[in-house]
């Protein structure tokens, strides 16, 4: 029977003063503030933006800080707050054509037209520890970057020229909000790619690792990798056109993919697609190779049953919030259920030896 647990509230109010004291730490050793993990914690910041479904880093930043860097407890912590913002209006699509890129590289083309911009990234370091971080005062200069004044062409653009690559028809259709509709399946591409965009990285990078090892049709190469600061415009009313209220910086990743053809398309190359708050290739390109293993019914290809092709098996999976919010509800009290549980339990043991014996006795 359930026991009511008394001095329950003192308990919970002493936990959060407990957890307070271990998020500061060590007294001695100098807090953290917004601005430090906002500039130096840049990448963690980004992906709290991006599964958050909010640009703001100095939000992020501080949801980072207060969730002592669990990064799911921070996207959770921005979710929440975004449910109190009013909502004024919507901006336009973005035109990531005019991106300002700060990095910009295509696995495809050696000679990409508007050239190869290694940009900041990983890809090259040695993956060391470098123990000079550990001392404190390095203020490192990187050479000035030569500013890119007119837009940089795609890739794609290039291929379709001479119609090898699969045409996107542009549609005037709003897409659905993930954020004020619950997900309904089937779901469109725009629903599907929204799921993604706010999808746990680690979830949708294991989706698409398993693609790549033959789980679902996918031999992607990586047609276009761009990061860089877009403007954001918003048509206003009164005024008739549309004007700009701000800039976000967005990774996007456009995949090329071999396709032989089908019952209903001729042989091409087609497409994934990735685009996330934030420098954020990895998720990028995670999903833009989910995407493409999602669009198995469109082409007209075969199911082959991968996981990784199955829409309403991913984006159920994807959002680590609700996943979290279903996994931790388990350790929170459920003593009336285990008490009806273990009850079942020495019924079923009490019937199974009371048969034992009758057949012993026979």
């Amino acid at each position: 029977m359930y026991v009511a647990v008394k001095g329950g509230e003192r308990a919970i109010d002493n936990a959060h003063a407990w957890l307070e004291e271990e998020r500061r730490g060590d007294p001695a050793v100098a807090e953290l503030d917004v601005a430090q993990i906002r500039e130096q914690l840049a990448l963690a910041v980004n992906r709290v933006m991006a599964e958050g479904s909010l640009y703001d880093p100095d939000l992020a930043a501080l949801a980072i800080k207060q969730a002592r860097g669990d990064l799911i407890e921070a996207i959770f912590l921005i979710r929440a707050y975004r449910t109190t913002l009013p909502r004024i209006g919507a901006s336009v699509p973005v035109d990531t054509g005019a991106m300002a890129c700060d990095r910009r590289i295509s696995a495809t083309f050696k000679d990409a037209p508007g050239g190869q911009v290694l940009g900041p990234t990983f890809d090259y370091t040695h993956r060391l520890l470098d123990f000079k971080l550990a001392a404190e005062g390095e203020t490192p200069q990187a050479p000035q970057a030569t500013p890119r004044d007119a837009p940089t062409p795609r890739i794609t653009d290039f291929l379709n020229r001479d119609g090898l690559i699969q045409a996107e028809a542009p549609s005037e259709d709003t897409p659905p909000d993930l954020t004020r509709e619950p997900l309904e399946f089937p779901a469109n591409r725009a629903l599907r790619l929204q799921s993604l965009a706010r999808g746990d990285e680690g979830f949708v990078l294991g989706m698409a690792y398993s693609t790549q090892r033959g789980y679902g049709r996918n031999h992607p190469f990586v047609g276009e990798l761009r990061v860089g600061a877009v403007e954001v415009e918003m048509e206003i009313p009164e005024l008739g056109f549309a004007i700009g209220i701000g800039q976000v910086t967005l990774t996007e990743c456009e995949t090329v993919n071999q396709f032989t053809g089908s019952k209903t398309e001729p042989p091409q190359f087609t497409r994934g697609y990735g685009l996330v708050f934030g420098h954020s290739e990895r998720k990028a390109i995670s999903m833009a190779l989910v995407d493409r293993a999602l669009r198995w019914e469109e082409l007209g290809e075969d199911d082959m049953g991968a996981p990784a092709q199955d829409a309403e098996f991913v984006l159920s999976h994807a959002d680590n919030i609700q996943a979290s919010g279903f996994l931790e509800h388990i350790k929170l009290p459920h003593y009336v259920d285990f008490q009806s549980e273990l009850e079942l339990i020495r019924k079923i043991r009490a019937e199974a030896e009371a048969a034992q014996a009758r057949e012993a006795a026979q």
